[in-house]
């Protein structure tokens, strides 16, 4: 299973979108990596959002690309609030769900 997850870094009041198999271990690798990264210099992270997108990695790229292209931190905030399922997150930005 592949999910989106919503980090905040609330030492420089940025969000970090992303997919995963597995949201608390990337977490720890976003807070814990020895790489120099984006997500490296706005340590620490918190987790506020995980939302079960399926079984299908291309998908899950595929709709962690269109809500990190909405750059909307209104959009992102009410994902984390009132979004918990794919289809409602299809509701605020356009989710592929399946092939073209």
């Amino acid at each position: 299973m592949f999910y989106l997850y919503i980090l905040h870094s609330a030492s420089s009041e940025k969000y970090y979108i992303g997919y995963t198999e597995d949201a608390e271990k990337r977490l720890f690798e976003h807070n814990h990596s020895e790489r120099n990264t984006y997500t490296s210099k706005h340590r620490p992270w918190v987790l506020k959002k995980c939302i079960a997108l399926g079984e299908s990695r291309g998908v899950a790229m595929k709709i962690e690309k269109v809500v990190k292209k909405t750059k909307s931190r209104l959009v992102i905030e009410r994902i984390i609030t009132e979004v918990s399922t794919v289809e409602e997150l299809a509701q605020l930005v356009r989710v592929p769900t399946r092939r073209d």
